[in-house]
């Protein structure tokens, strides 16, 4: 299973908030190369970088800060908030993103979101199904949508989505546990690659993780309150 630690982004510094809250906001360093190269000495390969001011602005914005990391680190970095448009989606690219996440996009126009999938491929374009009392949340979870979590994933599955990063908001940076029975029924009820996100609060819990099935786990605030530390993680990824 893979270890993705986040570095959440707004005015280009990092933060952490509480389900999704901006009045949480909690600035734990002003920059987030800085923490991107912490990550990276203790053996970590992937990053999960999310533009919260782009989610709110419906653009990417902290483009700037992509490119930073990318270009002074060798991590691999997935990066999300504020996709919109294909032109967010070459930015973030030309910028330095391997991967991509767009989920207000895959709700509230499917068809653009198909597009990337078909422009970059499955490998590239990562499905993201955040979850809010069983249905997805998107605009940054200030909207919840009609639809259903499990279904949403189905059908996204069906038309050659491979990731998929889940968020359980009610867990997110609240540090009481992740969601361990939704996400055994999203990986009992589809074959995709499901990143677990959202309430991860120690070290214990990643095993867990694993033996379900998750392809990788974002863990945010657990780092950065010192409940995980970087030497567990680092241990972690050279024994397994």
């Amino acid at each position: 299973m893979r270890i993705i630690p986040a570095i959440d982004i707004i005015d280009g510094k990092c933060v952490r908030l509480s389900k999704g809250d901006y009045t949480t906001k909690k600035i734990y360093n002003e920059q987030p190369l800085e923490v991107a190269k912490a990550f990276e000495a203790h053996g970590i390969r992937h990053l999960h970088l999310v533009d919260l001011d782009g989610a709110k602005s419906q653009h990417i914005v902290n483009h700037s800060v992509l490119e930073e990391i990318a270009n002074k680190t060798n991590l691999q970095i997935d990066f999300g908030g504020g996709l919109k448009s294909s032109d967010d989606v070459r930015i973030a690219f030309e910028s330095g993103a391997t991967q991509v996440t767009g989920g207000s996009i895959a709700v509230k126009d499917p068809s653009m979101y198909k597009s990337w999938l078909q422009k970059y491929g499955a490998q590239k374009i990562i499905l993201g199904a955040d979850a809010n009392n069983g249905k997805v949340a998107i605009s940054g979870w200030l909207e919840e949508s009609d639809k259903e979590v499990i279904p949403f994933i189905q059908d996204y599955e069906k038309g050659g989505v491979i990731y998929v990063i889940c968020t359980d908001i009610s867990k997110d940076g609240m540090l009481q546990g992740p969601s361990f029975e939704l996400y055994e029924t999203i990986l009992k009820s589809t074959k995709v690659k499901l990143i677990a996100s959202g309430g991860i609060s120690t070290f214990e819990e990643l095993p867990k993780l694993a033996k379900l099935g998750c392809e990788g786990t974002i863990i945010g605030k657990a780092i950065y309150e010192n409940r995980i530390n970087l030497k567990e993680l680092e241990s972690y990824i050279l024994n397994t």
